[in-house]
């Protein structure tokens, strides 16, 4: 797959997933929407490898470890930090369901408003740097 095609790819799962989360919202599925949200953040940042490298993004669930392979971590706010800070524990493997509990203690209706909400702007604010970054001849 052509490294065009590839970007793309990560970012149509970008917009599926928070589509996704925002369905999960509606019916109350707290821990879900979180998992979601981690996940359009997860690959937003591999789009954004993709653009700027040769290579495959590295196979990580941390967003932290993406931001700083990606050179973006000195760029974002403090506030954006926090956000990722928030949402690293988010990523539900098959974790056992006193893990799952543990991460669901700190989701509900408002936790989920506010995750949604900063996970549009953040995948938003990527995805503008990964345009800005593209290269005349891609």
């Amino acid at each position: 797959m052509a490294k065009e095609e590839r970007i793309t790819s990560w970012l149509d799962h970008v917009h599926e997933d928070i589509s996704s989360a925002e369905c999960l919202f509606m019916g109350g599925h707290w821990l879900y929407v979180g998992f979601l949200c981690h996940q359009a953040l997860e690959k937003a940042l591999k789009a954004y490898y993709t653009a700027n490298n040769d290579d495959d993004p590295p196979y990580t669930h941390s967003h932290t470890r993406l931001l700083n392979v990606c050179g973006l971590t000195d760029e974002l706010t403090d506030a954006q930090l926090r956000f990722i800070a928030l949402m690293e524990p988010m990523y539900i493997e098959a974790r056992y369901p006193e893990q799952k509990a543990e991460t669901a203690k700190m989701l509900n209706k408002e936790a989920c408003q506010h995750i949604i909400s900063n996970t549009k702007e953040l995948t938003q604010w990527i995805e503008e740097k990964l345009l800005a970054a593209k290269k005349p001849s891609e």
